[in-house]
């Protein structure tokens, strides 16, 4: 099989920069909650490692003192001191690994969530601009990839730096002289741990952007409508290739992220092996016989293979942390997101709600646009009226339509309820005043009662049927065997379009807004299907101050008001009779 081809140099300088701004700071910082329980584990930690440290002497004194002196009572006491050593370490290791255990796992959960929760405050920019493969890959394979460093570096370093500073301490007291004759391998096991980090890190960068992509042909491959979609189009075979191509790249990275500097490293481990090997051969030349003692020789051996497991331990954990700061880059990158439309700091309640509607000399952009979608405008719905909004497509409708139910606000003007800025009301407060009911309906993949009970999580049985009959759903839903705990399958699959917009209907119905937004709710049905949809849309917007978007003008007829939208502007507004006589634009849509 063919090498898969390398990234570009210029996305492994932004992964490599990335992984840069991230600070060890910021990373501790994920673990601030949790301050006294990891006080407790280093506590834990030291213990054990102080415990452990009395086992090289207690074995010196058996081989130096009980075994040639015969000392029956000296050497069962020196056996249950070894044992009570055992013991006591193993318990502090199970305490140390619940509570280690317990910490990581609360860092990993308020990490997924508080990044889970801050993609939901992005605009809808963010997700036209992003893959749903790429969010769904950070959440998930990133944030699993940092698990094993969040869960348990922590503590891994503390216990490692513990028993090293401890066994270092241990050795010395037996002989410094073979103390300084192991440590002097500590230097160059340091820059070679170093180099690998370096190597591990940009490879980890380049496994979880293929596994990104790897996600995104799933999505793009597997979905409902994707799955239709390719099999229309005959275009299965390209997609099996797309991501064989894509598996086998993320094979080969995640091959040699796992072998990257291992010879470095295995090299090392054949140094520290080969140390005790030399101290005992030091130890029989002959200037040196007889000026150790063959316990502390045997229990410095001890010691020394006791520093070099905690050694290699902390040069591995130095490796794993360095190589994880690529995904912690990808996460933080999230996080860092600017918040478009957040919640004002002095919030305005809104009480007596009327649904007076104002759009105030309102001009918008969309992102990277080259020119306005919407141009000054300004429109007044009275509470309880009807304003229809035509216009060809790109009139920019529907963008009006979103920024009253403020997904996106705007570069000029405002737009007011009640005389309240939009802009001044908690998101939660406004979902409860404007409802939108459009042509892309969406419904979640569980039955159509908790569809309905989506808009409101309190709502009765009684009330979820009430809606779903005002929205004329309700005998449809329940000539099905399992009436109202029927799977809606994905997106609503299960249900004609029809359907969907009446469950639509009846979800928003529950939620009772005073201000109403139709989005062209009706432009993608049949005739007979689109006269129930409209007797259902008639009576929902019965009442309330209602925005109609529509390509249709015969839905529109019998607006109170109807203004006609043309490149962003406002170029004529009236009745659909004053309109007509007028011979103007509207005039010649109808036509």
């Amino acid at each position: 099989m063919p090498r898969p081809p390398e990234p570009s140099r210029e996305t492994r300088a932004q992964d490599a920069e990335l992984a840069r701004q991230v600070s060890l700071r910021r990373v501790a910082r994920l673990f601030r909650q949790d301050r006294r329980p990891l006080a407790v584990v280093v506590a834990v930690i030291v213990a054990s490692s102080t415990v452990a440290m009395a086992s090289p002497f207690l074995l010196r004194a058996v081989i130096d003192e009980a075994l040639p002196q015969r000392d029956l009572r000296l050497l069962v006491l020196l056996a249950a001191g070894m044992i009570g050593v055992a013991a006591v370490t193993a318990a502090l290791g199970v305490v140390q690994t619940w509570i280690s255990t317990g910490v990581g796992q609360r860092v990993m959960h308020r990490l997924r969530t508080d990044v889970f929760a801050h993609l939901q405050r992005q605009s809808l920019g963010f997700f036209t601009r992003t893959r749903t493969g790429e969010v769904q890959s950070r959440i998930t394979n990133d944030i699993g990839g940092m698990q094993t460093v969040v869960t348990s570096t922590a503590t891994s370093i503390a216990a490692n730096l513990t028993t090293v500073v401890a066994t270092a301490v241990a050795m010395v007291a037996l002989s410094w002289q073979l103390a300084l004759v192991t440590l002097v391998v500590l230097p160059p096991a340091v820059l070679v741990s170093r180099r690998v980090a370096r190597m591990r890190r940009e490879l980890t960068a380049a496994r979880q952007r293929e596994l990104a992509d790897l996600n995104v042909t799933i999505e793009e491959g597997l979905s409902v409508d994707a799955a239709a979609l390719h099999r229309t189009l005959g275009t299965g075979p390209a997609l099996v290739e797309r991501f064989t191509s894509s598996s086998a790249r993320l094979t080969d990275l995640e091959l040699r992220s796992q072998l990257a500097g291992r010879w470095r490293m295995a090299t090392m481990g054949v140094v520290f092996a080969a140390i005790p090997a030399l101290i005992y051969v030091g130890a029989g030349l002959p200037w040196t016989v007889g000026t150790l003692s063959i316990g502390t020789l045997v229990a410095f051996t001890s010691l020394q293979a006791g520093i070099f497991r905690p050694l290699s331990g902390l040069l591995d954990v130095g490796v794993q942390v360095a190589s994880s700061l690529a995904l912690f880059a990808r996460i933080f990158e999230y996080q860092d997101l600017t918040v478009d439309i957040a919640d004002p700091d002095e919030p305005v309640s809104l009480t007596d709600v009327r649904g007076d509607l104002r759009i105030e000399g309102v001009t918008f952009t969309h992102p990277g646009g080259h020119r306005s979608a919407l141009d000054d405008i300004d429109l007044t719905v009275p509470a309880g009226t009807t304003l229809a909004l035509v216009g060809e497509t790109g009139s920019g409708k529907t963008t009006l339509g979103a920024l009253v139910a403020r997904l996106h606000d705007p570069d000029a003007g405002r737009i007011t309820i009640d005389g309240v800025d939009l802009r001044d009301l908690r998101l939660a407060d406004l979902a409860g005043v404007v409802g939108v009911v459009s042509q892309e309906t969406y419904l979640l993949h569980t039955t159509v009662r908790e569809n309905l009970r989506a808009a409101k999580p309190d709502a009765t049985d009684a009330e979820i049927e009430a809606a779903a009959r005002a929205a004329r759903i309700h005998d449809v839903v329940a000539a099905l065997p399992e009436g109202y705990d029927t799977m809606v399958g994905a997106r609503g699959h299960r249900f004609s379009g029809g359907e969907k917009q009446r469950i639509a209907i009846a979800r928003t119905l529950l939620r009772d807004p005073r201000v109403l937004v139709l989005d062209e709710a009706t432009s993608a049905l049949d005739t007979e299907t689109e006269r129930a949809v409209q007797l259902a849309l008639d009576d929902l917007a019965r009442h309330r101050t209602t925005l109609t978007i529509a390509h249709r003008l015969s839905t529109v007829r019998h607006a109170d008001r109807i203004a006609v939208l043309d490149h962003g502007r406002v170029v004529e507004t009236g009745t659909h009779a004053e309109l007509v006589d007028r011979e103007g634009r509207y005039a010649a849509l109808a036509a």
